[in-house]
C-alpha cells in the first residue's frame, strides 16, 4: 500500500505500528478484525475515538501491529497511533486530536525492581523480635 501512511503509537509498555490507507472502514489488529482482538466494547471504542472526533470513522482502513503491555494500554497506544496517522494526512486534524488528548503518550510504566527488595517498594516483613 504505496498511498497509505504510517505511525507508530504508544501506552505504557504496548507498541502500536498503525498504517492508514483509504477504504471502508475495515479495522485490523494483528491480522485479525477488531471485533476480536478487542472482545471487549470499551476497548473498541477507544481504538474508534479518533476517528469519531474527526467523523471520518468509515473513510480509512486500517491495519496494526500491536506488541506489548496489556490488552488495555494496547487500546490506547492503537488510538494514539491512529491519531498521529490522521495527523499526517492532514495537519488541520492536529488541533482536534490534541483538544481530546489523544496526541498525548501515556509515560507510565511499571517502575523496575530494586535489589534486596520483593518489589519495585515492597520490603520485607520486619520482625523486631
Amino acid at each position: 500500500m504505496s498511498d497509505s501512511i504510517q505511525a507508530t503509537g504508544r501506552r505504557k509498555r504496548a507498541v502500536a505500528r498503525v498504517e492508514l490507507a483509504i477504504g471502508q472502514g475495515v479495522i485490523t489488529i494483528n491480522r485479525k478484525p477488531m471485533d476480536e482482538y478487542f472482545p471487549r466494547p470499551q476497548l473498541q471504542q477507544i481504538v474508534r475515538q479518533p476517528l469519531e472526533a474527526i467523523q471520518g470513522a468509515s473513510r480509512f482502513d486500517i491495519t496494526v501491529k500491536a506488541e506489548g503491555g496489556g490488552m488495555s494500554g494496547q487500546a490506547g497506544a492503537v488510538r494514539h497511533g491512529i491519531a498521529r496517522a490522521l495527523v499526517g494526512i492532514d495537519e488541520s486534524m492536529k488541533a482536534v486530536m490534541r483538544k481530546h488528548g489523544f496526541l498525548t503518550r501515556d509515560p507510565r510504566e511499571k517502575e523496575s525492581k530494586k535489589y534486596g527488595r520483593k518489589r519495585a517498594r515492597k520490603r520485607f516483613q520486619f520482625s523486631k523480635r
